[in-house]
Formats: structure tokens, C-alpha cells, sequence
């Protein structure tokens, strides 16, 4: 009886974080390991943020990297670490979220994104241009920090 008590408990709240547009808030470290990303909500829509990186020292300069291959010449003095990758993004259904973007600063280019939620741990993060098939996913693993 315990056991199927447990069993149901877990399934029942497997369910509640798929249904919960709230439940890719959190951080996040993406498939690399190289960061870590915070996401959260600002009115309706989901943004996130990299609060950490791997290596956050640019070899060549020893200072704070910087987005150097952003096409825009105001922005590539522009710290990595505290940079909005993420933005826009709208609860669409259980476990996706969608119309948002996501900028990659090791290319300097912004792209259409998905965000999927695999289980309460996990998420599948697709970049893309044009249509979702021509694109990359990315599997991030929830962290569990105290800020």
C-alpha cells in the first residue's frame, strides 16, 4: 500500500510540473556544462539569463568575456555573464513554451526557439531558423541553487 502510494504521489506530480506553465523556472545548465542559465518570468512571458560560466576569463584579454561576435557594435563589449539568451517566450501547452528566442553569443546570431520539458529535471531547448526542422536542440539539466 506505501508503495503505490509513493508510486501515485510521483505520477501526480510529474503531471502538476507538466501542467505548470511556472515549472521551467530555475537554473539551468546547458548540454556543454559551460553554463548555467536562470530562467524566469517577467509578466507573462519566460526570459533567461547566463549566471555562470565555465570559463568566464577570455584567454586572450585575461578580462570578463565579452559578446565580441554580436554583428551590432554597441553590444560587443557586452559582459557573457548577467547576458539575456533567452526571451519572449509564452506557455503554450503542458511542457512547451514557444515564440521566443534564443541567443547563442559563441556565434553572435539569434534564432526562433522551443522550449520542452522532458521531466521536472530536464528540457529540451531547439533553436532554429525559418521552420523547427532545421534547427539544433540542446538538453539542459536543472541545478538546484540557492541565490
Amino acid at each position: 500500500m506505501k508503495k503505490m502510494f509513493t508510486l501515485l504521489a510521483l505520477v501526480f506530480s510529474s503531471l502538476f510540473a507538466f501542467a505548470n506553465p511556472d515549472a521551467v523556472l530555475g537554473y539551468w545548465k546547458t548540454g556543454d556544462g559551460k553554463a548555467i542559465v536562470q530562467i524566469y518570468k517577467t509578466g507573462d512571458k519566460y526570459f533567461g539569463k547566463i549566471i555562470w560560466l565555465q570559463e568566464p576569463i577570455d584567454p586572450e584579454t585575461g578580462k570578463a568575456k565579452v559578446d565580441k561576435k554580436n554583428s551590432d557594435e554597441k553590444l560587443k563589449t557586452r559582459p557573457i555573464l548577467g547576458l539575456e539568451n533567452l526571451r519572449d517566450f509564452k506557455f503554450v501547452k503542458k511542457g512547451l513554451w514557444e515564440e521566443g528566442k534564443i541567443y547563442d553569443p559563441k556565434g553572435g546570431e539569434d534564432y526562433s526557439c522551443t522550449i520542452k520539458m522532458i521531466d521536472d529535471n530536464t528540457i529540451e531547448v531547439r533553436g532554429y531558423v525559418g521552420i523547427s526542422l532545421f534547427g539544433r536542440t540542446d538538453t539542459w539539466k536543472r541545478q538546484n541553487l540557492k541565490k
